[in-house]
């Protein structure tokens, strides 16, 4: 049995986190993603006539990733990078610290999508994956499932909570923030620290620092 799976058995036998629960949350999950779809519909058509005009090609990405419990779910975002660019994702040096992947200047993203990833408007569509009820509007990025069978047992606690666009790392720091290590902490931390009010200042938060385009690259 690998890593994945013991994680998944060792999950399913841990309290839920409160938040998983939480009626509130969910009711501003639902109406965030029903605002929010609406702007990616905007988005999306742009996206589209620009596409077409400098390189036709589907204007859609998505992935396998790890949600709550282990959960396996397909993600959606605007795509960024090149067609196929996971197929030469061992090309590109990795400038993160321990199971997460980051490249500043990553040959693979096309001027597109360097646009798109500094303004976040290539996480839009991830909003129909809170709608459907994969994802949360606040928790932890989603892993990919080759980075959970490597995790060490410390890890694993940070899948206790739905995986959300945005979230403790993401509000205060970004792409800046590069260390694994530290990013299980924060995602740790956003457990203890929650509350409805506190998702609602994770929000604003982030709306802020993604107007200022902190940590963005």
């Amino acid at each position: 049995m690998n890593n994945l799976s013991l994680y998944s058995v060792n999950c399913s036998e841990q309290p839920l986190h409160p938040s998983t629960l939480s009626v509130r949350k969910r009711l501003i999950d639902i109406v965030g993603a029903i605002v929010g779809l609406t702007i990616t519909f905007l988005v999306a058509i742009l996206v589209t006539i620009a596409t077409f005009i400098h390189e036709p090609s589907p204007i859609f990405y998505s992935q396998i990733r790890c949600g709550l419990n282990g959960k396996t779910f397909r993600i959606w975002k605007f795509r960024s990078m090149i067609v196929d660019a996971d197929k030469v994702k061992h090309l590109v040096k990795n400038q993160a610290k321990g199971h997460i992947f980051k490249s500043v200047d990553d040959p693979r993203i096309t001027p597109m999508g360097k646009f798109l990833r500094r303004t976040s408007l290539d996480e839009f569509p991830q909003f129909w994956n809170v709608l459907v009820g994969d994802m949360s509007l606040v928790g932890t990025r989603p892993p990919t499932p080759d980075e959970v069978s490597n995790y060490d047992p410390h890890h694993w606690d940070r899948l206790r909570v739905k995986p959300g666009i945005t979230g403790e790392w993401q509000a205060n720091g970004r792409s800046s923030i590069t260390d694994f290590e530290t990013i299980v902490k924060m995602d740790i931390d956003y457990q203890r620290k929650w509350s409805v009010s506190y998702d609602l200042s994770l929000i604003i938060k982030t709306i802020w620092v993604v107007l200022k385009k902190t940590g963005a690259y």
